[in-house]
């Protein structure tokens, strides 16, 4: 587990790299706000966190609770998803909006084509809608 990265992560770079084809320009990691979203589009007032399923307790076909420390990672990965919440209702209550990018949308057997998700991204960025999942058919 230590080698489990939390940033620049493939999922994380794939999306740097087409947003930044597309034009949008961004900083990373930014301690000034909580929860150091991935990426942070200051033009925009948007942040967009690239979350990992298995990390996040996401509900797809790439998450299933681990079989061994049962507790260990229920309590790990709810804490996870809690500090998700809070964080994302912070940045809100900031004036600032907030995207989500699952890694099962990037990778697994339903994952969606690259191009409809950074179209979905480019025009949530240039709208002024609050929130964006991606995907969110979960």
């Amino acid at each position: 587990m230590a080698a489990i990265k939390s940033r620049d992560t493939k999922p994380e770079l794939v999306i740097r790299k087409a947003l930044h084809a597309r034009g949008f320009r961004y900083r990373l990691h930014s301690s000034s706000l909580p929860g150091k979203p991935d990426l942070v589009f200051k033009k925009h007032r948007a942040v967009i966190f690239v979350h990992g399923c298995f990390w996040h307790g996401h509900n797809c076909p790439l998450f299933r609770w681990p079989a061994t420390r049962q507790e260990f990672w229920r309590a790990k990965i709810t804490g996870n998803q809690e500090r998700d919440r809070r964080v994302e209702a912070e940045i809100l209550n900031l004036g600032w909006r907030v995207g989500v990018v699952w890694e099962c949308a990037l990778k697994g057997r339903e994952h969606l084509p690259l191009i409809r998700v950074i179209d979905s991204l480019s025009f949530w960025l240039s709208s002024d809608e609050k929130t964006t999942v991606i995907p969110n058919e979960y």
